[in-house]
């Protein structure tokens, strides 16, 4: 499993004037916030990076203050600093003894907008896998000239070309840092180019919402539109009965089973660019049957599983309370167990959701109700392939 992305923040941004003499350009406001903050926000959402390493240099002293200490979700935030400018592979190299045998990494400039993990489940073990973005318009960016996922040939900007583009975003074997022998050192000129020869560099092109914030037109459209261009809508999946086979106050590893096209479905969700939440009661733990501990345990190996086919769950909600315990502390009726929507409403708080186009699948009457009370659309699933239910779904959706 890719437990490391790491995020090559070390250029000068002279092309940005004066803003970024006295801040690193991925440190710049955009919306209110620092670039990188959303990167790392995104990255996050993903929920199997372990560490975010971010490869400083210009600066540098900014991004190691603001981020003493920090973590986002399971992630914690280390910065590697660089003395000089050694260019992207020699970042790398400069840091080789921070970085895991296989990492995710991006240009802290910019920001695409799809399905990182599906990247990830693609990438083979000895090679580099780009992002490449499709459909991109103009002669500012050179392409990518691909047979299959095998990258055989760069094109340069300006020539008229047309094709994917880089994306900056790649899933990297350390391995191939190991013929990098003269600093400063540069991927895209000193790397590809041998990989390109030995077949060894791969590429998928993705459709989704790009933007490089090098240039200032580029920075001020950003500044205007990412912000709501993050803004998605969700869906909000039941646990026990849609996702797993409900057997009764699931908690361990080894007794949960899978519906048939679970993973698929969330997939399905994430390459759609819905958020994907899951929403449970877990009365069990008023019970007594098992604590929280073993909620949050079952639902981080269910992220790892999810994972393993390209998909991930934004956020795990779920509410332990019930009127009826028998543990004292979870005795007592809350807001957050469906029917009540306080769950679908505490996510809206922390997410940028598009609530006019989200849904709640669900197994029970409950589901639905929450569903209605938090004014989304809900869907009842009483078996079968899930991936299907959902994608049909999904397709509706999308015609409305």
């Amino acid at each position: 499993m890719l437990r490391q992305a790491v995020i090559l923040i070390g250029g000068l941004g002279t092309r940005l004037g004066e803003r970024t003499k006295l801040t690193p350009k991925p440190m710049l406001e955009i919306g209110g916030r620092p670039f990188l903050d959303m990167l790392i926000g995104e990255l996050a959402r993903y929920d199997i990076f372990e560490e975010i390493l971010l490869l400083a240099g210009h600066k540098a002293e900014i991004v190691e203050t603001h981020y003493a200490g920090a973590s986002r979700g399971r992630a914690r935030i280390v910065v590697s600093r660089e003395t000089e400018p050694l260019g992207t592979a020699g970042a790398l190299v400069h840091a080789s003894g921070h970085l895991q045998d296989r990492f995710l990494l991006l240009n802290g400039d910019s920001l695409f907008d799809f399905n990182l993990l599906d990247l990830v489940a693609r990438a083979q073990r000895g090679h580099v896998h780009m992002a490449l973005r499709d459909g991109v318009l103009g002669d500012r960016y050179g392409r990518v000239v691909l047979d299959g996922d095998v990258v055989r040939d760069f094109i340069a900007p300006g020539a008229g070309a047309t094709g994917p583009v880089n994306a900056g975003i790649y899933v990297v074997d350390k391995s191939v840092l190991a013929g990098i022998t003269t600093l400063p050192a540069w991927l895209e000129q000193d790397v590809f180019p041998g990989l390109v020869k030995s077949g060894a560099l791969r590429g998928t092109a993705y459709r989704g919402y790009f933007i490089d914030i090098g240039i200032p037109d580029d920075f001020a459209r950003a500044d205007r539109e990412l912000r709501e261009k993050l803004r998605r809508p969700a869906v909000f999946f039941d646990r026990d009965g849609v996702l797993n086979h409900d057997s009764g106050y699931t908690f361990e590893t080894h007794k949960l089973e899978w519906i048939e096209g679970a993973r698929e479905a969330v997939k399905a969700v994430n390459d759609a660019g819905y958020f994907a939440f899951v929403i449970t009661n877990q009365s069990g733990v008023a019970r007594g049957f098992y604590e929280e501990h073993h909620v949050v345990a079952l639902h981080r190996w269910m992220a790892d599983q999810m994972a393993l086919v390209g998909a991930h769950i934004d956020a795990f909600e779920y509410c332990p309370d019930h009127p009826d315990g028998t543990v004292a502390h979870y005795c007592r009726t809350s807001d957050r167990r469906k029917p009540a929507p306080g769950m679908i409403h505490d996510l809206a708080q922390r997410f940028p959701i598009d609530m006019t186009r989200s849904m709640v699948i669900g197994d029970k009457n409950s589901d639905m109700e929450a569903a209605q009370a938090a004014g989304l659309a809900g869907h009842l699933f009483s078996g079968g392939d899930l991936e299907a239910f959902v994608k049909q779904r999904l397709v509706s959706a999308g015609n409305a």
